[in-house]
């Protein structure tokens, strides 16, 4: 059932072009090629770089970069390591002498 959509819009549409297309000289066909190449590669060329010039400039005014900051984890284990020599432990408990 699509299938027979697709080849009744697909037929139509080729006649369509053929009745355009098949009225024009081959020179003037040239020149509509041509034309047609131009037109949609400056628009692909266009695109592309404005795409390029764009990307992440919205997005980048936005994002603020802040300093990395050690982790607290990091400052509390340094402070209780054993193996430090200017932490003195009593058996063990933990606690500062």
């Amino acid at each position: 059932m699509i299938k027979k959509i697709f080849h009744t819009i697909n037929g139509w549409l080729e006649d369509g072009l053929r009745g355009l297309l098949g009225r024009l000289t081959p020179g003037r066909r040239v020149i509509l090629v041509l034309a047609m190449l131009f037109a949609f590669g400056g628009l692909s060329i266009y695109m592309t770089v404005s795409s390029i010039y764009n990307f992440g400039k919205k997005s980048g005014a936005q994002l603020e970069i802040k300093r990395i900051e050690t982790l607290r984890l990091q400052q509390e284990q340094s402070r209780r390591d054993s193996i430090n020599r200017l932490n003195n432990f009593h058996n063990g408990t933990g606690e500062f002498e």
